[in-house]
This record gives structure tokens, C-alpha cells and sequence, in this order.
């Protein structure tokens, strides 16, 4: 099974690219919402409670951060 994800960033962002890198080093498809666009900026704080990113939704779970782990087993790779 697939998961889904999405991603919100910003291009100014190295965590950001740090995720989205970690991601598509492992073969892991994903949306990507730019936090630049006010919409995806309110539609990020609510699913995650704060302003800050990366915030990576995996299956309906949030992920503030680079959180290598959890990314990991939320995914199911090694």
C-alpha cells in the first residue's frame, strides 16, 4: 500500500529540502504545498497546531520537522 503524503514547505527552507531529499532518496512520491501561498500556510497551522516547517502528513499523522524516525516508521522503511 501507498502511502500519502504531503509536505508543506518553502523553497527558502533547509529542512525542508532536507525532508523532501530524504523522501525522494527513498523512492517515497509526495504533494508538496508552499506555505508561501497564504492557503496552504492556514491549512498547515491547522493540521499541525503551529507555524512552523516542515510539516510532513503521512496517512493522516503529522510530522513537525525532520523527524528522521518517525518519517521512517510511519513509512515503513528501514
Amino acid at each position: 500500500m501507498t502511502s500519502k503524503v504531503t509536505v508543506y514547505s518553502a523553497e527558502w527552507c533547509a529542512w525542508c529540502h532536507k525532508v523532501k531529499d530524504f523522501l525522494k532518496q527513498n523512492k517515497i512520491q509526495f504533494e508538496e504545498k508552499n506555505v508561501d501561498d497564504p492557503k496552504n500556510a492556514e491549512e498547515c497551522v491547522k493540521k499541525s497546531g503551529q507555524g512552523g516547517i516542515p510539516v510532513t502528513e503521512i496517512d493522516g499523522q503529522i510530522v513537525i520537522g525532520f523527524d528522521q524516525k518517525k518519517i521512517k516508521e510511519l513509512l515503513k522503511i528501514q
